[in-house]
């Protein structure tokens, strides 16, 4: 039997853009994506804390280092800049793995530009976004 666990969580993400005319999609900070072991097109659930919406979409890697969380599509539509969001993605674990499971987790503070938690670095969790990142039309890299 398998169990779908919380495998990676960012809490407390500040939205810095939205494009609505974009194809669709959550830009996320490629620096962010590894330290929780977010892959690029990875299926996410985003919950909104200032409106209380949750959504899924993907993620797509944003510059690394430039602190950005792009609603992009359709997403716009469910939040501003400025909106708290704590995003979340899953997998599934072996039944005998999951009491000792641990998610990797990321809160952030301060526009994004401090890390207030950070926690469940686990040998399990797939090998960091970087290594994965397919090339992206210009279009697609650029938010803003």
């Amino acid at each position: 039997m398998h169990l779908e666990l919380l495998k990676s969580k960012i809490h407390r993400a500040e939205v810095t853009d939205s494009s609505l005319n974009y194809e669709g999609s959550l830009g996320i900070d490629a620096e962010f994506m590894e330290m929780v072991g977010l892959l690029p097109f990875e299926k996410i659930l985003v919950g909104n804390l200032a409106n209380g919406a949750r959504f899924e979409t993907y993620a797509i890697p944003a510059p690394a280092g430039s602190k950005k969380f792009s609603l992009n599509g359709a997403t716009a539509r469910l939040g501003k800049v400025g909106d708290l969001l704590t995003i979340m993605a899953f997998c599934h674990v072996a039944a005998a793995e999951a009491e000792s499971w641990t998610p990797r987790v990321l809160v952030l503070g301060s526009a994004n530009g401090k890390i207030i938690k950070q926690s469940g670095k686990q040998s399990t969790t797939p090998e960091p976004a970087t290594r994965f990142r397919p090339t992206l039309p210009a279009e697609q890299r650029e938010f803003g």
